[in-house]
């Protein structure tokens, strides 16, 4: 993970208009029309979501202490940062993306995992890929795997572990204070209407953004979204672009998509969709089986898979793109 050389203000302006907004909005709760302040705050707590995707890549400081800072107030409660973090990098070892064994981020499973489940448990996982079961099961079906695996941890004893968590029970009652004790929102209203529904909309994004292929770069999704849908995901709709640049800020990701467009949709085999009301097609159906279609182990073919096989934008492109420097950092001294 490579931090950046100096402070992306761009960003640290987003960290603070959002807990601005999301301050302002639970504050004036009891005043405000629901209609209007719900909406609002579960968009907000589906755009840290985002954001604590792009602080888990290094942004928007040079220091690591201090981006830990900048996550301590977990809007959506249920995921430790610092946990999310180590298993978002694992994700980015591309060899692996979707390898079911591997991606600690796939949706599928292994054909002798998948044949061992229950009939309900089979039902469960084949509406999950669905869009409407995934908006509604997800979240407690992502909680339960990834509570089931930090819980034997623990037990462990992982220092590790216990640390990641101290710092969540610290974040969960910072936010807690403030909405349930300040602002005087039943925490059960909060989790239920808010925290809930916040991270259903943010698992829109991942919904389509990997799918199972030979090819490494096939397997990642171009999305050109509406403004509404790139800024909530900070722009990570552009997924191969991000990828395959996790360095670069998440305002920088359309120029570099737009200047290389053709590239990049070739890199990635097609992969691409005009916004995310395609996703409609799969509201009660689903997108992807939930055992793996291919073998369990793709980095054979997709690892070998450069430029010239694909065509697109080569691997030395990459590197002179990720070496170019952010045209929004820090003001330069003289």
């Amino acid at each position: 993970m490579k931090r950046p050389e100096a402070v992306e203000w761009p960003t640290m302006a987003l960290i603070t208009v959002c807990y601005g907004s999301f301050g302002l909005l639970t504050w004036y709760y009891s005043t405000l029309s629901s209609w209007i302040t719900v909406p609002l705050i579960i968009y907000l707590i589906a755009l840290q979501a985002s954001i604590q995707h792009e602080v888990s890549h290094g942004h928007p400081t040079p220091w690591g202490w201090l981006n830990d800072v900048l996550m301590l107030a977990n809007l959506w409660l249920i995921i430790p940062f610092h946990r999310y973090r180590e298993t978002h990098l694992r994700h980015h070892e591309d060899d692996n993306l979707t390898d079911p064994l591997d991606d600690p981020e796939s949706y599928y499973l292994d054909e002798a995992t998948w044949q061992g489940k229950p009939l309900l448990n089979r039902w469960l996982l084949t509406a999950n890929n669905t869009l409407v079961g995934r908006m509604i099961l997800g979240p407690p079906l992502s909680c339960y795997v990834f509570y089931r695996c930090e819980l034997r941890a623990l037990a462990r004893g992982s220092a590790h572990h216990w640390r990641a968590w101290g710092f969540h029970v610290v974040s969960v009652a910072l936010v807690l204070t403030w909405v349930v004790g300040v602002c005087g929102i039943p925490w059960w209203h909060y989790l239920l209407f808010m925290a809930y529904p916040g991270i259903s909309l943010a698992l829109v994004r991942s919904f389509l953004e990997h799918q199972a292929a030979e090819a490494v770069d096939h397997r990642i999704v171009l999305v050109e979204a509406s403004p509404f849908w790139s800024f909530l995901f900070l722009n990570n709709n552009l997924h191969l672009v991000h990828h395959k640049l996790p360095g670069k800020p998440w305002y920088e990701l359309p120029r570099l998509y737009a200047r290389d467009k053709a590239e990049w949709q070739r890199r990635n085999g097609g992969y691409v969709l005009q916004g995310y009301k395609a996703l409609l097609a799969y509201a009660f159906r689903p997108k992807e089986p939930v055992m793996h279609p291919l073998r369990r182990r793709l980095s054979g073919a997709g690892g070998s898979v450069t430029a010239g096989t694909t065509g697109g934008i080569g691997e030395s492109e990459l590197a002179r793109m990720s070496a170019e420097p952010s045209p929004v950092l820090a003001p330069k001294s003289d």
